[in-house]
């Protein structure tokens, strides 16, 4: 009996030991089922993931053309040098020939070359005749794709608008970051197999995913215009030894940009390189030191840096007084050469004063107390009113990045002194861009504008994708004002402190200003001036801003006549074109 049991029990645990594997089995069995069928696309791609090796075509990036259609940034073909380590089959010899052909220490290449990875990048941006040379050597693991890198014919030419673009070409400022999603294009790639080792199936060949191309930017900017500004700069910057010179040119009537100007400019095809100093100074500057000095060699004076206007601004006060009035054409004054404004006695810049003057004489001479008077009568509130509706409290929300605000008087810290020196353009600051926008606004009937450069994108064979628009504020003063102040401008550049803007046969409106830079006693100035043409129905305005001139700094002496050789040039190049800037079709 106890035998008997002894082989029942022995006999459960086989038939128990076979049930369990057969379960496993099973288990196994679906399990594996369940990845060779269900799973099998997932595991295939997994596979092949191991397997390819990718790598990218860089999209050629959009041009920008002026509003001729004259290309100003493209790109030129250059290589990117690559080696792939588990194919290359002798490293001295590899290390050796790139040494040679690249110009590189021994040191950077063998680190490169006998790194373990997938794909290391050994140079990027390679001239081409360079990189054919290197194809050329045919050596295992070596890898020349072709690729593309901004170019800028007209090399410094609007530097500081067009900006630059980075070793992946993106774009750093400018116009190239403003508008990068239109420009940038979408990268491709090349996918190879390789074996379990990592080398490349010569049989396998080869699938690529092309790269689509970027758009093209038209812009506003008339490169004849802005070449002829920046020669205009370049002199006055160099017979005055200015700090900088600024030129800002634009179309009054919807704020289009044909030219914006900022020497000194720097070269784009080298944007890392100091104008300033030698490579081997700049070399020698700290890290935080040098990138300083790139970002000031970088920065847009006429959208970026505030400067006090100086009595350019007149044209804003005698539009409020105008619009509030508190002040008309035949109110009569009387300058003795200052007034005193609680205990600040306030000096005209002729010191012997002007006598008994009507308010258009006044303009015409740039007489402060007489503004000073108006700016009183004015008060704090209406003043702060007029500020707001002409748009200096705010940005003028130009197309390009790093546009800085107006730097004003909190109104419940503005007592009569402050509101004096408003009046008259000092004591506050605002942008050039902001002063040419808001004189347009005054000047062009009374539209409030955006300034810009974006006209439109432009796709394959040139046909019209995407046409911007820009806001418009309308009656920020009246018709009436506006056309006041047109001829009231017109007068002070034909018998006043502008007659040296007057251009022979064109009616040309304007105002100059001299401006303190802080601190005051510094013994720096500010000379500048602001003129627009034709004076009854203006299509063309000109800033010009002249940065701690020697000798003579007077607006009136030294920026009007930059204005007026502009103007003399560009009106009547803008006349005689059938197809003229100032009516680009949209």
């Amino acid at each position: 009996m106890l035998i008997n049991r002894n082989k029942t029990i022995h006999r459960k645990k086989i038939v128990t030991l076979f049930l369990a594997c057969a379960c496993c089995f099973a288990i196994l069995a679906g399990r594996l089922c369940y990845l060779m069928i269900v799973c099998s696309d997932y595991y295939t791609a997994k596979a092949e993931d191991l397997h390819e090796r990718e790598r990218d075509i860089k999209a050629a990036r959009g041009k920008i053309v002026d509003c001729n259609n004259t290309v100003i940034a493209t790109n030129k073909t250059v290589c990117t040098i690559s080696v792939i380590h588990s194919q290359i089959e002798d490293s001295e010899k590899v290390i050796h020939m790139l040494v040679q052909e690249l110009g590189l220490s021994e040191e950077k290449v063998r680190k490169r070359v006998e790194k373990v990875s997938a794909i290391e990048r050994v140079k990027s941006n390679v001239d081409k005749q360079t990189g054919d040379r290197i194809r050329a050597y045919e050596y295992a693991g070596v890898k020349v794709d072709e690729d593309y890198k901004r170019y800028y014919p007209y090399e410094s030419l609007a530097s500081k608008v067009l900006g630059f673009t980075g070793s992946d070409n993106q774009g750093i400022v400018g116009l190239e970051v403003k508008y990068e999603e239109y420009l940038k294009g979408q990268n491709g790639t090349i996918l190879t197999m390789t074996d379990a080792k990592g080398v490349e199936i010569p049989s396998a060949g080869e699938d690529r995913i092309e790269p689509i191309s970027g758009k093209t930017l038209q812009i506003s900017m008339d490169l004849n215009i802005q070449t002829y500004a920046t020669q205009l700069a370049e002199q006055v910057m160099e017979t005055k030894h200015a700090d900088s010179v600024s030129i800002l040119v634009m179309n009054p009537q919807n704020g289009e940009i044909y030219a914006m100007v900022n020497v000194p400019e720097f070269d784009l095809n080298n944007p890392y390189d100091l104008q300033t100093m030698d490579s081997v100074s700049a070399n020698q500057l700290p890290d935080k030191e040098k990138q300083d000095a790139l970002n000031q060699m970088w920065r847009n004076a006429c959208i970026c840096d505030t400067y006090e206007p100086g009595s350019a601004f007149k044209i804003i006060t005698a539009a409020a007084g105008l619009e509030e009035n508190v002040v008309s054409l035949e109110d009569t004054f009387s300058c003795p050469g200052f007034i005193v404004v609680e205990d600040r006695r306030i000096r005209c810049h002729k010191t012997t004063g002007h006598g008994s003057e009507d308010f258009l004489h006044a303009t015409m001479n740039s007489c402060n107390p007489v503004f000073v008077t108006i700016g009183l009568r004015l008060g704090v509130d209406n003043f702060y009113k007029y500020f707001k509706q002409f748009g200096l409290l705010q940005k003028t929300n130009v197309d390009l990045p790093g546009e800085a605000a107006t730097i004003m008087h909190n109104p419940k810290n503005m007592g009569l002194v402050e509101l004096a020196t408003v009046a008259f353009g000092q004591s506050f600051q605002i942008t050039p861009i902001q002063m040419a926008t808001t004189v347009s606004s005054i000047v062009n009937g009374g539209t409030r504008v955006t300034p810009h450069f974006g006209v439109r994108i432009l796709g394959e064979g040139d046909k019209r994708e995407k046409v911007f628009h820009y806001e418009e504020e309308k009656n920020i003063v009246s018709a009436e004002t506006s056309e006041t102040m047109r001829y009231i401008l017109e007068q002070v550049v034909e018998n006043g402190t502008g007659k040296n803007g007057y251009v022979e046969g064109q009616r040309v409106g304007g105002k100059t200003a001299t401006s303190q830079t802080l601190p005051r006693g510094s013994g720096k100035y500010i000379a500048s001036f602001v003129g627009f043409a034709p004076a009854d129905n203006p299509s063309v305005l000109a800033i010009a801003i002249i940065n701690n001139p020697s000798g003579v700094y007077y607006g009136g002496q030294i920026a009007a006549p930059v204005v007026r050789q502009l103007f003399e040039n560009i009106l009547p190049y803008m006349e005689s074109r059938q197809d003229s800037p100032v009516t680009i079709q949209r």
